[in-house]
């Protein structure tokens, strides 16, 4: 098999769906990684441990051009610049020996999984494209037609990188027309995954599905919970319970019909101060089969001798595993019926209740916020936490307009009578101290069990949305009201009127919010 369609030479050798043991053997073969004590690959990724948020391009052409959200976050390059790239990054390839080529799929839903062809310049990244997607029948390989084509080369760095339009020598470009990603000067390999499912919610729309930044399982009345927040907000971590079956960990869609798809095959879940007791799945998916990257080894700390708490080389140390890893899954990677709904917030300002209940109205509101605190490490500079508004939790994610991902969620939720919506801040309190994952953890579980729609509620003065007086298996009671970790509470109700500011301002972005919804949000 050889590549020159998509212009790389025929003579580099394309070494195709190799195993996930054969891809590992041969990185440790060629120093470029190592097995650890369990039998996980171990990665480092050098510079970029992290997105690089500000080298992320789309392709601004004449078919989407009206289509995406242009701005900082979603950033335009010429047409004739990505051609120069592509030709500059398949020139690059055709001076290997050799490359390795993932073949697979994306989306478990039937009716709008694609077909991906993966190219990477590392038997690693393959490796975890090969977890981070979906698996392709024997049947679909014989005759392989790619309908997204991604290609790597993270040693690839652009010296004269202003001639090419871009900020730095680091690219991530996608062309939605030609349905093309290429990637070069990061070994990241989130970068790959998050590329790979950009494009996914892109299309999705179209088919009256709605793509989801999110996590989602299922409980054993086969009711589906939606887990929405941006990385280190508890996606994965709260999703990975051992009372309840995994759908995915990281992108979904939600079709008509009222399923839940998973769009990937496997997790990539964040490191930083992973416990055994607390994060049981996620410390015993780190095995033979998963990748772990940039976590420092310390002999006799743990059993898996993996320090998690030291951030040498960054506090957004990952672990990719496959689905196969997780002993309580949907096979299927399909769920039907959705009950609960979690917003996921990281508070900063410690003025966030834990848990709240939002109506239909409020639930536009806090989706198309998608307030939060970016957390250290999970974007280049970010080195503490940010206060930010993601729209949908996810919106570099997203590239169509607000309103196409605002309307479709709101949709769903209309048509599915009964469903419950919960934000539930997993930040800090007024102490600075970070609310615990065993009261996070028993907040999310009364809210799947439906015990919190049975407690009685009190509306907050400036948040509006409805706390609850008592949460059902919760040890602290007293952390349901924020005020109470506050030494001053006039500090408390001055802090909360300053992020009411910051809603205000942010949602004047949005111009076709209807009353009701504008008036659902935070005022002063």
């Amino acid at each position: 098999m050889n590549l020159s369609k998509i212009g790389i030479s025929e003579s580099v050798k394309v070494l195709r769906n190799l195993s996930g043991k054969t891809l590992c053997d041969i990185s440790v073969k060629n120093n470029q990684g190592k097995y650890s004590k369990t039998g996980a690959l171990l990665v480092y990724t050098g510079k970029h441990t992290g997105r690089a948020a500000k080298d992320r391009w789309l392709v601004k052409e004449e078919k989407t051009s009206d289509l995406v959200n242009w701005n900082k976050t979603h950033q335009a390059i010429s047409e004739d610049n990505f051609d120069k790239l592509y030709a500059l990054i398949t020139s690059y390839l055709s001076k290997k020996e050799q490359v390795y080529m993932f073949d697979g799929r994306v989306g478990a839903d039937i009716k709008t999984s694609k077909k991906v062809r993966a190219i990477s310049e590392y038997p690693h990244q393959a490796f975890f494209i090969s977890k981070l997607l979906r698996q392709a029948s024997e049947k679909e390989l014989e005759n392989f037609e790619e309908e997204l084509l991604m290609i790597s080369a993270s040693d690839l760095l652009v010296d004269n990188y202003k001639d090419y339009g871009l900020n730095s020598g680091t690219f991530i470009v996608t062309h939605l027309t030609k349905n093309i990603v290429i990637i070069g000067g990061t070994h990241y390999a989130g970068e790959r995954k998050k590329s790979a499912f950009s494009w996914m919610n892109f299309i999705l729309p179209d088919n009256d599905v709605c793509p989801m930044h999110c996590s989602a399982n299922v409980g054993h009345d086969d009711k589906v919970a939606i887990f929405f927040g941006l990385s280190g907000t508890g996606k994965t971590t709260l999703s990975a319970d051992e009372n309840r079956f995994l759908i995915g960990d990281d992108e979904h869609g939600w079709t008509a019909d009222g399923s839940v798809f998973n769009m990937e095959g496997g997790c990539y879940a964040k490191g930083i101060d992973l416990d055994k007791a607390n994060e049981p799945i996620i410390w015993n998916a780190i095995k033979e089969g998963s990748m772990v990257e940039n976590v420092v080894e310390k002999a006799g700390i743990n059993d898996l001798d993996f320090d998690f708490s030291d951030t040498s080389f960054t506090q957004n140390s990952r672990i990719a595993y496959g689905m196969e890893n997780v002993p309580n899954r949907i096979d299927s990677g399909v769920g039907k019926g959705v009950k609960t709904i979690i917003f996921l917030t990281a508070d900063a300002s410690g003025t966030i209740p834990p848990v709240a209940k939002l109506n239909i109205d409020e639930a536009k509101y806090h989706y198309i916020s998608g307030y939060t605190s970016k957390l250290a490490g999970t974007e280049i500079g970010v080195t503490e936490p940010v206060t930010t508004f993601s729209a949908y939790f996810g919106e570099p994610f997203f590239a169509r307009k607000p309103m196409v991902y605002a309307n479709i969620l709101a949709k769903r939720i209309e048509e599915n009578p009964g469903v419950s919506v919960f934000l539930i801040n997993t930040g800090w309190n007024g102490k600075g101290k970070r609310i615990s994952l065993p009261n996070t953890r028993a907040i999310v579980t009364a809210a799947l069990d439906g015990k919190l729609d049975k407690v009685e509620y009190k509306n907050h003065s400036i948040f509006k949305f409805a706390v609850p007086k008592s949460c059902p298996g919760l040890s602290d009671q007293s952390i349901l009201d924020p005020t109470h970790s506050w030494a001053d509470k006039d500090l408390y109700w001055e802090s909360a009127k300053k992020l009411a500011v910051k809603f205000s301002e942010n949602i004047k972005k949005f111009n076709d919010l209807t009353d009701e919804v504008i008036v659902a949000g935070p005022h002063r």
